[in-house]
């Protein structure tokens, strides 16, 4: 039962499970009650998103060196002992039930997803 990691606001796929929002805010101009019915998502964990300051970092890269700059200090934000703790809850869920995580971006390469998606392999998540 593995993991998706998915753009938020794209159709779900079958089988997809509850879909979880790993992005810093809620999409503009959507009421809560119509955030699932329009597949962002149902249940809203900003503590797996960029911090504010590293968010407009990561927005703004403009080349690889910025990116990987942007990479480095996620990574150093997800090390803090309570989005670990968060990580190890996903990946030991992902043993047990579907379910999706996700972000608004177009492109994965150049979003935090691609990054999570790693972290939680290395926490031993069955992806898909």
């Amino acid at each position: 039962m593995p993991i998706l990691v998915v753009r938020l606001g794209t159709p779900r796929q079958e089988g997809e499970g509850l879909r979880i929002g790993t992005v810093r805010r809620p999409p503009r101009g959507v009421p809560k009650a119509d955030l699932a019915v329009r597949n962002f998502y149902d249940l809203w964990l900003p503590e797996l998103a960029p911090s504010e300051a590293l968010l407009k970092l990561g927005l703004t890269a403009e080349d690889e060196k910025g990116w990987k700059r942007f990479e480095q200090r996620y990574r150093a934000e997800m090390r803090r002992p309570e989005k670990l703790r968060l990580l190890d809850l996903l990946a030991a869920l992902s043993r047990q039930t579907n379910f999706s995580v996700g972000c608004y971006c177009a492109d994965e390469n150049r979003c935090h997803r691609s990054i999570l998606r790693q972290l939680l392999a290395d926490h031993g998540a069955q992806l898909d």
